[in-house]
């Protein structure tokens, strides 16, 4: 399906009827990922999965967005259906996006969370990663030199190349300006503000956001518990579905077969 959010073409599936469960998400990603948790969600409940600006079918925002402007638009986009209850479910980046809900007075209330491999922790640098942040800026003012940048037109984007994340080298500069602002806010205050029961999923195994973190959660967040996925990465639903299938429909008491 087709709309408009925010002057934005947005894509999102619909499907099922009852109470609201808003997926949200990864980096990257799209909402077509979720179908397997769609399907069943769908159950019992009416599901929306928006793909989120700058991803799937969904326009780019003309200019770099902060977290905050993500969750305007989860809210533009879910004002048609004034739900007084909502199920929240986001993987990486779209658990950072239902955390800084959290700290939002909503016109709804949140009845239940699903966080999977979500992010909202900013991890700390170590010196090492100091050093070589130190370095990699130094270099970039001085190769943006004008008399070196006409001499080596190309040397400040190969250093971002070599440097850069895959998912900062594969965006828009929009989109990179975007990442930048995104993984640069600790969400880490708004845990403790989180009512609702919170299930968390993680992959043992996860490289982007580590186990650690969904620990972190579930010791911050009041009403919440952790299921780790024995062996699986950032993931977790799409590496164990069956399994993640069980734990989500146990929490959202919708009946398997």
């Amino acid at each position: 399906m087709t709309t408009e959010i925010c002057g934005l073409k947005t894509e999102y599936i619909e499907r099922g009827e009852g109470d609201i469960v808003l997926m949200l998400h990864g980096w990257g990603s799209r909402a077509g990922l979720f179908d397997g948790l769609i399907d069943l969600c769908a159950k019992k409940y009416r599901v929306l999965a928006p793909d989120m600006p700058g991803f799937g079918g969904t326009e780019e925002p003309k200019e770099p967005w902060d977290v905050s402007k993500y969750a305007d638009f989860i809210l533009e986009f879910l004002k048609p259906y004034s739900p007084k209850s909502v199920i929240l479910v986001g993987h990486s980046f779209g658990g950072r996006v239902i955390l800084k809900l959290a700290e939002r007075d909503l016109p709804f209330e949140i009845s239940k969370i699903i966080l999977i491999d979500s992010a909202g922790i900013k991890p700390k640098r170590s010196i090492k990663q100091r050093a070589s942040l130190f370095v990699y800026k130094t270099g970039r003012r001085i190769m943006s030199l004008p008399p070196l940048k006409a001499l080596f037109p190309n040397a400040v984007e190969n250093m971002r190349k070599k440097r850069g994340s895959a998912d900062y080298n594969a965006a828009s500069p929009i989109m990179r300006q975007t990442l930048v602002k995104v993984v640069n806010e600790d969400l880490k205050r708004n845990l403790p503000k989180i009512k609702a029961p919170t299930v968390l999923i993680w992959g043992t195994n996860d490289a982007a956001t580590p186990i650690s973190d969904g620990e972190m959660m579930e010791k911050l967040i009041p009403d919440s518990g952790l299921i780790k996925v024995a062996g699986a990465g950032h993931y977790s639903f799409l590496e164990a579905p069956e399994y993640v299938a069980r734990v989500v429909a146990s929490f959202l008491n919708i009946k398997e077969g």
